[in-house]
């Protein structure tokens, strides 16, 4: 048996991969549609960028099989796991939110009204994902957790059913968690990203979403009780496969959609997650395939993954609201004007979006190398 706080590199890792590969999906540059794999599906379906975001809950799981021990032992869990979860959907709110101020029709610099903001994202969906799946390991016997967890995936199925449009309960606006979030929070506060009031980290999707934490949470306790061995990656592979198998079934009747974070989405995920960690564990820690110290690359971004992403969005959003022409970002300017002039087409777009991301690693290597870590 492991260590207990034996630390793994192929998960540390995993954690820096899905950091480094939101930024580039989430930054493209203009001029050019992206490289097909680099979008999210339109509606049902999948792409490899769908699974980013679900990679990065599977790896706070992760996190959390390294963690409980010495939480347990601790006295006033409750309070942290809600203190956390607290901070990073304020972070996640407070992003959406940026830049805070507009101009009214008189000119005037005036508050951006918390009316118009949106109160579920990214960070928000992290942050309830963290707080059920962390209450449900600390306060519940591993059994219930994954009863729960089973659970959860056909509960929401029957609710889309028994809840959303009767002719079409899984379309954008027609399904039931979308009624939800009308209800709870109203339009003005969804996001606008589809063209149409919609928020495709809502409440009610939240639920299956756990589950990848739940799952990110028991391959860490399972690689960590047993090893960095061929036994352990086989087991990884198998259970990943009986997932991916699953969910490709479960297709037929509940398509596979990331937006919706369908069941069959989630399995999916979970799978492709094992197998990944699965592939990690034997190029990593047992062939020690490290030339050139590659893994490092990639722990800078785990080192600082929350901070790193938030600079990410917030640089992003930066360039695009500076102006350097009429109806012309900076980040417009820099895609067009610079990146399409050298390499046009997809792969213009795919450069600004890697320079990006190594000017994010930059930052972050300079954090490393100062020793300096955000966590909340």
């Amino acid at each position: 048996m492991s260590n207990p706080s034996e630390r793994f590199l192929s998960l540390d890792v995993f954690r820096g991969m899905t950091v480094c590969f939101m930024i580039i999906v989430n930054t493209p540059g203009g001029g050019a549609t992206p490289f097909a794999p680099l979008l999210h599906a339109d509606w049902h379906g999948f792409t490899v960028t769908d699974l980013v975001f679900p990679a990065f809950l599977f790896a706070v799981g992760n996190a959390m099989s390294f963690t409980k021990s010495k939480m347990d032992q601790e006295s006033g869990v409750f309070l942290k796991i809600l203190k956390r979860s607290l901070w990073i959907f304020v972070l996640g709110y407070l992003l959406y939110w940026f830049p805070y101020f507009k101009s009214d029709d008189a000119g005037n610099l005036i508050l951006k009204p918390i009316s118009e903001t949106r109160i579920f994202g990214v960070l928000q969906r992290i942050a309830l994902c963290y707080f059920f799946g962390a209450l449900m390991i600390h306060y519940l016997s591993e059994k219930k957790v994954i009863l729960l967890s089973i659970l959860f995936l056909p509960l929401y199925w029957i609710i889309l059913l028994l809840f959303g449009d009767s002719a079409d309960p899984y379309s954008m606006l027609g399904n039931a968690g979308h009624y939800l979030d009308k209800f709870l929070i109203g339009e003005s506060h969804l996001s606008k990203g589809e063209g149409v009031p919609f928020e495709a980290q809502g409440l009610l999707s939240t639920m299956p979403a756990i589950v990848l934490v739940i799952i990110g949470y028991f391959a860490g306790k399972y690689i960590r009780e047993n090893g960095k061995n061929y036994e352990t990656i086989a087991k990884l592979l198998l259970s990943g496969a009986a997932l991916i198998f699953i969910a490709l079934c479960w297709d037929s009747v509940f398509p596979i959609n990331k937006k919706l974070w369908t069941s069959s989405f989630i399995l999916l995920t979970g799978g492709l997650s094992l197998a990944s960690i699965a592939a990690l564990l034997f190029i990593v820690e047992i062939k020690h395939w490290n030339k050139w110290n590659w893994t490092y690359f990639f722990n800078v971004f785990g080192k600082n993954p929350l901070f790193i992403y938030l600079l990410a969005e917030f640089s992003s959003r930066i360039l695009n609201l500076v102006e350097v022409g009429e109806d012309m970002s900076l980040k417009a300017a820099i895609g067009k004007g610079f990146f399409q002039s050298i390499v046009p087409g997809p792969s213009g777009s795919l450069l600004f979006a890697i320079s990006f991301m190594l000017m994010c690693w930059l930052i972050g290597l300079w954090m490393d190398k100062k020793h300096i870590y955000i966590k909340v």
